[in-house]
């Protein structure tokens, strides 16, 4: 199958995975996105392992108040240099992320900086739900998978629908992000400030 520049192009974007690897995978695939996706996936942990060893110091830290004065927020993305800080796409994309904070109200950055005491706890209560309902044990544990992958879309921002195309998640946002700019980028911090509450990681 003839891979297009326009099918190595949306993997790229969907990944952040350069684009030699994006072809290879899709011609691996028979052109087939999904599969390529799955195909990418070490090598884009690859990837983003070699983007991580690059020092990220630079970047913006940005403030959103919400219209009505009642939610803010409080936020830092690094980039590696202060030229990507500057340029249009990076500061949109800071301003994007924190009002998806003020808006949907995430509680860590990242499924991996949930605490270990939390998702015990989200998970016994899961697990006692299913049993109460008269599942048993395996059944049961397929269903706190489930309701575990759905709470940290809930709460982990990068896991998070994005709130002005739900079909894509800020990590897909992000990923789209590092594929145009070059550069590794990331989400370092976060606090968000509602009358009365303050939420941060």
């Amino acid at each position: 199958m003839e891979i297009s520049a326009d099918m190595v192009k949306k993997l790229r974007v969907k990944t952040g995975t350069g684009i030699m690897d994006c072809k290879r995978a899709l011609q691996d695939t028979n052109g087939d996105f999904e599969k390529a996706v799955d195909l990418l996936r070490k090598k884009g942990i690859s990837t983003t392992r070699k983007r991580s060893s690059k020092a990220a110091s630079d970047g913006q830290i940005a403030s959103y108040i919400h219209g009505d004065g009642k939610i803010g927020v409080l936020l830092e993305v690094n980039c590696e240099t202060d030229f990507v800080a500057r340029t249009e796409g990076f500061r949109t994309f800071v301003r994007e992320i924190a009002m998806q904070i003020a808006a949907s109200n995430p509680l860590y950055i990242k499924q991996e900086n949930t605490p270990d005491e939390v998702i015990e706890r989200e998970s016994a209560i899961f697990r006692a739900q299913a049993l109460e309902l008269g599942k048993n044990e395996k059944v049961a544990e397929r269903i706190v998978e489930g309701k575990l992958k759905k709470f940290y879309q809930e709460v982990c921002l990068m896991e998070q629908a994005y709130i002005r195309d739900d079909k894509k998640t800020v990590q897909d946002l992000l990923n789209e992000l590092i594929a145009s700019l070059g550069e590794n980028i990331f989400i370092r911090r976060f606090t968000r400030y509602q009358l009365g509450v303050t939420k941060g990681n």
